[in-house]
């Protein structure tokens, strides 16, 4: 790898933690006119199923479907979207997107223990640590004091964690059992094409289903334009991993919770007490040290 092609490609992973970054403040605009969770989740997977059709089109790949991949699809739709979002959705009403963004840089540390029990990883005592140094982060946040500085109930605290957890498992279930043959883009369309079907009985019968003229606000501006950027970071991280290789594109995880700080404190004015400073450098050590390493920093393009 060049220096040319280093400088490239770091600035390309700060775009995608920006853009990362910024679906969470807007996640926090869109439930605040009270949208329901299953009419927002319900355009979410419309919006990116259409993006990611045009994307497969471009790219030139159909999409599979048989009963391996009904499989894989149904996996991915339930644990990386339909469960998570729907934790998420509801907890953005009552904590703040920084501290959203907080909770779910818990992911790579959930994942590792997950990772033990389905034997897909080794024991490591750094890793461990790791896991500590973040759940020590999490006691910071939903200590009394902290929680009643942010206005944030424990409760939905607790909640917020839910879409770490679920994506932990998801990481861990695809390297398990694979998927079916199928790229990342085609999984992500086929799940969304899928929990788009799912979803919309669901947010018929709920009541919460959103009719297209009220998106036309700014709770369905910002819902419209976290689903673009989601789809379109998506694309471009799964690009960076096959030019830079997963080792380099995982830092991602640093800036994404960087930006969403920084997002939060730009459109929402949020504002933090010093715990939750030091919530953060904990969960960046946690993250640095459950990070499996690898000797290349670069994989061949």
């Amino acid at each position: 790898m060049t220096r040319r092609e280093t400088v490239f490609f770091s600035f390309v992973l700060v775009l995608l933690g920006a853009g990362w970054g910024v679906t969470i403040p807007l996640t926090k605009i869109a439930v605040s006119s009270g949208f329901g969770h299953f009419g927002l989740i319900f355009w979410q997977l419309l919006i990116g199923s259409v993006l990611m059709a045009v994307l497969c089109a471009v790219r030139g790949k159909g999409l599979p479907v048989n009963w391996s991949t009904l499989r894989v699809f149904a996996i991915v739709a339930l644990i990386g979207t339909l469960i998570p979002n729907t934790a998420s959705f509801q907890a953005a009403v009552h904590v703040p997107a920084g501290i959203m963004a907080i909770l779910l840089s818990m992911i790579p540390m959930f994942a590792f223990p997950i990772a033990l029990l389905l034997r897909l990883d080794s024991f490591s005592w750094r890793r461990l640590l790791g896991l500590f140094a973040g759940l020590l982060g999490v006691l910071i946040i939903v200590m009394p004091g902290v929680s009643a500085a942010l206005a944030a109930p424990v409760f939905w605290l607790l909640v917020a964690m839910i879409a770490g957890l679920c994506y932990a498992m998801e990481g861990n279930v695809v390297a398990k059992w694979g998927t079916a043959g199928l790229d990342a883009v085609q999984v992500l369309f086929g799940a969304s094409l899928l929990g788009t079907v799912v979803i919309l009985p669901v947010t018929l019968a709920s009541g919460q289903f959103i009719a297209p003229a009220d998106l036309n606000t700014t709770s369905g501006h910002a819902l419209m334009g976290a689903s673009v950027a989601h789809v379109l970071v998506y694309a471009g991280y799964v690009w960076l991993v096959g030019r830079a290789g997963p080792v380099f594109t995982v830092q991602v995880s640093y800036l994404v919770t960087g930006f969403a700080l920084l997002w939060a404190k730009v459109i929402l004015a949020e504002a933090y007490p010093p715990a939750v400073w030091a919530a953060l450098a904990l969960m960046f050590v946690g993250m640095y040290l459950v990070q499996p390493r690898s000797k290349g920093g670069l994989a061949q393009a």
